[in-house]
């Protein structure tokens, strides 16, 4: 448990970083663009989430395990996960950049009810080898379990690509953040490729050769998790803003936004902490007894830290909504107290999720994902037709709590 600390620790001081620069990214946007353009960015972001987490799908849980598994046998030991994480990749990229742009006119006709945002699709798509090289560096730096490294490249990308960002807005304005939005990822990548070519694992023999089928399956598995999460998640998203849209309008829908955002950037602390390291401890780990006592020890200090966080952002909601926003968003303050007890129930959840991603439970993680993630949806549509904005937060916390009785009666059969 002290690692844990230690490692919640350091990615808590990167996450104090990003939170730092999301609140300056939402406060500049929230002043040049209202609730309106923030809403509207809330779109291109979960578009870029859908992008970007299909060509990440080779590159993420799947080589953190991996890597996590054979790094004390050396660089070699990895080398067949990498090869086929790669091969992947390039054949997601064949498959993805083509289709988006062909499809770019129809896919910003289902983001903003209309065809004049075409080439944000277009450019994200273009980024995308950017953005699968970023993830890939990080994600081996995660199973090397360097954390020195992978925390002080995480800040310099998130200072680099954040700066990027504001100028962007400042100058642009609405169009300057979804431009940003849309870039953000394939900078990171770019810095994360220029810190790492010097690197002892960054040979090309050991990236680009044969590998097994074996591999590749396993690999493959991971790319299925990948590309559900990339679709259910920042679909359901989507069509919740589009159901308050319809329901309340844009405004409302912004101050929806506003919420969930400050939500997922006081999360980012526990989820990098989870991801960085929770999800090696239970990639390395062998047997149901062990994998359940280590969620029970983890649990044990995770959901007191969201708890007491949960509070905090609770009743600071009037200062942060000053300091982040404008006072077009005071009426977000009234949203806060069940997104809040959703976002304790999220974590909570999570922690009895993460076996179904270190074991490479496929299965059990796509049926939970297409099943909560509508789930949401239709919570989101019979709510918000009945209490408004509200209800999308209402459906938010039913949805979790549902969730985590689900994966705590199942949690065995899914950590075998």
């Amino acid at each position: 448990m002290k690692k844990l600390l230690t490692v919640t620790l350091f990615t808590g001081l990167l996450t104090l970083l990003r939170m730092a620069m999301g609140f300056v990214i939402a406060k500049v946007v929230a002043i040049y663009t209202g609730p309106t353009g923030m809403a509207m960015l809330g779109q291109v972001q979960s578009m870029v989430a859908i992008l970007n987490g299909m060509i990440n799908a080779p590159a993420g849980a799947g080589v953190v395990r991996f890597t996590a598994q054979h790094q004390e046998q050396g660089f070699d030991a990895c080398t067949p996960w990498w090869r086929a994480s790669v091969r992947w990749i390039v054949i997601l990229l064949a498959i993805l950049i083509p289709l988006g742009l062909v499809l770019a006119k129809p896919l910003s006709h289902w983001l903003f009810a209309s065809g004049d945002y075409a080439w944000l699709i277009i450019i994200t798509v273009l980024a995308l080898p950017f953005t699968a090289m970023g993830t890939l560096i990080t994600s081996v730096t995660n199973g090397l379990q360097q954390y020195r490294r992978y925390i002080g490249l995480g800040m310099v990308s998130t200072v680099i690509s954040s700066l990027v960002m504001i100028a962007l807005i400042i100058k642009q304005n609405l169009m300057g953040a979804l431009l940003a939005a849309a870039l953000q990822a394939g900078l990171i990548g770019v810095v994360m490729l220029i810190a790492s070519l010097r690197q002892p694992w960054f040979k090309l023999r050991y990236w680009w050769g044969q590998s097994a089928s074996e591999e590749r399956k396993a690999i493959g598995g991971y790319i299925l998790m990948a590309v559900t999460s990339a679709l259910t998640i920042p679909v359901s998203l989507v069509m919740v803003r589009n159901i308050l849209v319809s329901h309340v309008g844009w405004e409302q829908a912004g101050q929806w936004q506003a919420v969930w955002k400050i939500s997922e950037v006081y999360l980012g602390v526990i989820t990098m902490a989870l991801g960085t390291y929770y999800l090696p401890k239970l990639a390395s780990l062998s047997g149901v007894d062990a994998i359940l006592k280590e969620i029970n020890s983890t649990a044990r200090i995770i959901i007191p830290i969201v708890a007491i966080m949960a509070l905090a952002v609770y009743f600071l909601r009037d200062i942060a909504i000053s300091l982040l926003f404008t006072e077009a968003f005071r009426s977000a303050r009234d949203l806060f107290a069940i997104q809040l007890m959703g976002d304790v129930i999220k974590i909570a959840s999570w922690l009895y999720a993460y076996p179904m991603l270190a074991r490479g439970a496929t299965k059990w993680f796509m049926v939970t994902e297409v099943f909560f993630s509508g789930m949401f949806v239709m919570f989101s549509y019979f709510l918000v037709g009945q209490f408004g904005t509200q209800g999308a937060n209402s459906a938010y916390l039913l949805n979790y709590i549902l969730y985590f009785l689900f994966l705590f009666f199942n949690v065995r059969k899914i950590s075998r």
